[in-house]
């Protein structure tokens, strides 16, 4: 929406000094204080001021996640784990959530980002919001409610890996759309939006409607092979999507039959998954990396292969919302899809080496700076493999030309 000189001449004050109060800005402009609370009012309904406080919104690009918010409970064996008994181990108490997650990750790689999801009136959900808003993402559109905030136990083997995992996330469950209306503004002026699959069908759907509405751009992440299979009924070319990021059974339940671990079978399934209005299917191999299938204006589908980075594992909690995060922050800078996606599984990789869900150091610069030392160690390799190999003057065997493939190698 365009500004009156009077909004512009506010806006600017703000972002010089935005602990101005209404009376302080009446006073340097030469209005009335009445009149500035009008213009104040008409800013935050067009999306320039956001929550309270008169923060203004940022000229960077700005995401708005949608999706679950909860306490997360990690239990770490000391020793290969070993069922039906007690093992020895330690646990730690953190904000979690596949929305949450994906929100403190944008935030801490420096995109404005505001979390819509629903918490409870009760000591986990004030310390949620607390250390979401510590960590830089906007909280002022949550949802507080009645009940309880929900929770994520889970537990890991002594190398990190996830064994069993249980989720309560019955206050996400009951996300209606009329909860969602007071966000209907922040959605309309946002860059991005992305949607945790752990929103119910009527909500998802309203928003996938809503944002294609006003022309905002959708990350959709599946979560699980349960959610992906309610997913499926919601996706249409009237809906379109930026991306969705399944791994390979979310994928088989996108599609309604299972998906081999091959380069071919994946490909044959993301076309199917295009066919429902997604432009970019990025699907999580684990240690053997992803596969992004592209969609572009001219019909064409682009696949490329990424393997995974090597690192040490050490929890494995968290590295698909990094990797949603820092695909959408690479998106909304600049970077194409690819790229983005390399960007992505680095940050990935740096988190499952990282003890916390939300590495608390992430930021653009540490993974760039990894993804160069990844490509510096990738074309020594390359070239050590080029010198060893003996060559001769002229080959003794008749060429053979392949045209080129529009597929990334």
């Amino acid at each position: 929406m365009s500004l009156t000189q009077r909004e512009r001449d506010i806006v600017e004050l703000l972002r010089a000094q935005p602990m101005l109060d209404a009376a302080g800005i009446a006073e340097r402009l030469g209005a009335t204080k009445a009149a500035v609370s009008v213009h104040l009012s008409n800013l935050t309904k067009k999306g320039e001021i956001l929550g309270r406080g008169y923060v203004v919104r940022s000229e960077a690009q700005s995401v708005v996640v949608v999706g679950g918010a909860n306490m997360d409970v990690k239990a770490h064996s000391a020793e290969p784990a070993q069922l039906h008994t007690s093992n020895p181990g330690a646990a730690v108490t953190t904000p979690g959530g596949v929305g949450r997650n994906i929100a403190e990750n944008l935030a801490r790689l420096g995109s404005p980002t505001h979390l819509v999801a629903p918490v409870g009136r009760d000591a986990f959900g004030e310390q949620v919001l607390a250390m979401t808003r510590a960590a830089g993402v906007a909280v002022d559109h949550m949802i507080v409610t009645e009940g309880s905030t929900g929770t994520y136990l889970a537990v890991m083997d002594a190398t990190g890996e996830l064994l069993v995992a249980v989720s309560n996330m019955a206050m996400t469950d009951r996300l209606t759309v009329r909860q969602l209306g007071a966000a209907r503004d922040l959605i309309t002026h946002a860059d991005l939006l992305v949607v945790d699959g752990n929103v119910p069908q009527a909500p998802a759907a309203w928003l996938l409607d809503f944002a294609a509405a006003v022309q905002v751009p959708v990350v959709i992440d599946p979560v699980s092979v349960a959610k992906a299979r309610h997913l499926v009924t919601m996706l249409s070319p009237q809906r379109p999507l930026l991306a969705l990021t399944p791994n390979l059974d979310e994928l088989a339940a996108l599609v309604g039959a299972p998906v081999a671990q091959t380069r071919a079978a994946i490909s044959r399934a993301a076309r199917i998954v295009h066919g429902l209005g997604v432009q970019h299917v990025w699907v999580r191999r684990g240690t053997r990396g992803s596969l992004l299938s592209s969609l572009g204006d001219d019909g064409r589908v682009t696949v490329t292969l990424l393997p995974a980075p090597a690192v040490k594992v050490v929890d494995v909690t968290g590295a698909g919302d990094s990797m949603t995060a820092a695909f959408v922050h690479a998106i909304l800078r600049g970077d194409s899809p690819a790229d983005a996606a390399r960007f992505g599984q680095m940050a990935a990789g740096l988190t499952v080496s990282s003890s916390e869900t939300v590495r608390p150091d992430l930021t653009p610069r540490l993974v760039d700076a990894e993804l160069a030392k990844a490509a510096a160690a990738s074309t020594a390799s390359a070239t050590a493999t080029r010198t060893a190999v003996p060559t001769t003057s002229r080959s003794t065997t008749p060429s053979t030309h392949r045209r080129p493939t529009k597929e990334s190698r």
